[in-house]
């Protein structure tokens, strides 16, 4: 297979190295990635300044932007011409989780993947930040990424998989729940600080607040050892509100109304 790797921790991060040494033996393999850490960035496009490209060895790059920069440039021009099979984003160092991945640069990797056409995976590990442990078990994430790509799973199209993996030998891993987005938010969100020149500034931080964590959401099944498979569909449209939507708007006849 040839199969383009991203991330948004950043070209030198230990997950994308490690997921490349682990396929590259039975696959092609196809670096691009951020040159510094991208965390939050969601799915944002660098419009506004020049990207700058740097070669780190055969088909390893990495770019001075975010993952959908890198995507972009990586399948429009740096490794224009070749076929893809499979994108992956990750290894993430750390979740992404409920309402997370909607700032994730690690799933908009992924996203970018699925809206050009092409099988996406976002990767991540569920390393616990409190305690910063000093080895993380990537080769679980990698395994179970080997499983699923040797079992030919067929993508449907317009949907990728947000995938997250306890961060626990892979024998101690229950086994694999597919899941729905769970639901978390975060308290004390900006932390006021001020600076030696006496200027305050802020920090963007928070503890997770979790509100729905049922036991079909990727919060419980990474909680209680399992390996949680989401499909993300890139259509946001929500279909049951339309009916009640167009019933309101034409009722009231907003726009004859405003004539």
């Amino acid at each position: 297979m040839n199969i383009l790797i991203t991330n948004d921790d950043g070209i030198n991060a230990d997950g994308l190295i490690e997921l490349k040494k682990s396929l590259e033996d039975e696959h092609n393999v196809f670096v691009i990635a951020p040159l510094k850490e991208q965390s939050g960035s969601s799915h944002s496009l660098t419009m506004n300044m020049p990207l700058r490209v740097y070669e780190y060895g055969k088909n390893f790059y990495a770019v001075d932007g975010t993952p959908t920069d890198c995507v972009m440039l990586g399948l429009n021009k740096i490794f224009e011409g070749i076929k893809f099979d499979l994108l992956i984003s990750g290894i993430n160092y750390g979740a992404n989780l409920g309402d997370d991945i909607t700032y994730s640069g690690t799933v908009a990797g992924a996203m970018e993947g699925c809206l050009m056409g092409l099988p996406s995976i976002a990767l991540s590990i569920d390393v616990d930040f409190q305690k910063r442990p000093v080895y993380v078990h990537y080769e679980s994430a990698i395994k179970f990424l080997k499983i699923l790509i040797s079992n030919g799973l067929n993508f449907k199209k317009d949907t990728f998989l947000n995938i997250n993996v306890p961060d626990k030998p892979f024998q101690e891993i229950k086994g694999i729940k597919v899941t729905r987005q769970g639901k978390r938010t975060y308290k004390d969100v900006i932390v006021e600080n001020t600076d030696p020149r006496g200027q305050k500034y802020y920090w963007i931080a928070g503890t997770p607040v979790i509100l729905c964590k049922d036991e079909d959401t990727d919060i419980y099944a990474v909680e209680n050892s399992y390996v949680s498979v989401t499909p993300i569909k890139m259509d946001l449209t929500d279909y049951n509100f339309m009916e009640e939507l167009t019933k309101f708007l034409t009722n009231k006849d907003f726009f004859n109304s405003a004539r």
